[in-house]
């Protein structure tokens, strides 16, 4: 059962988001919602916050990632953030969402 990232596995992580300008991030890193759990989600949240300072645009998207960030107080530290993962992940696929095909 996987309950968080290691460290060796953060660091690696947190490099990445760093360095990036684009960031959709749908999904935490284990079971942030217990304290002892919490520090690879926590890691990579402060990760996205800080490329999102440097100019990158970061999408949260899903429940729980938006349930992550926040625990951490860093809604107002990324550029947005949704509740809908499924279904983000679906639009980027190109699939017509059922919401949107009643507007036609």
């Amino acid at each position: 059962m996987g309950l968080d990232i290691g460290p060796q596995a953060t660091v690696v992580f947190a490099k990445v988001v760093e360095d990036s300008k684009t960031i959709l991030w749908n999904g935490p890193m284990g079971v942030f919602e217990m304290e002892k759990f919490e520090k690879g989600t926590k890691a990579i949240a402060e990760a996205v916050v800080r490329a999102t300072a440097k100019g990158a645009f970061s999408l949260i998207g899903g429940g729980d990632s938006a349930a992550a960030v926040a625990k951490f107080n860093f809604e107002e530290k990324v550029s947005y953030v949704s509740t809908g993962g499924g279904a983000l992940l679906e639009y980027f696929e190109g699939k017509v969402l059922p919401g949107v095909k009643a507007l036609d």
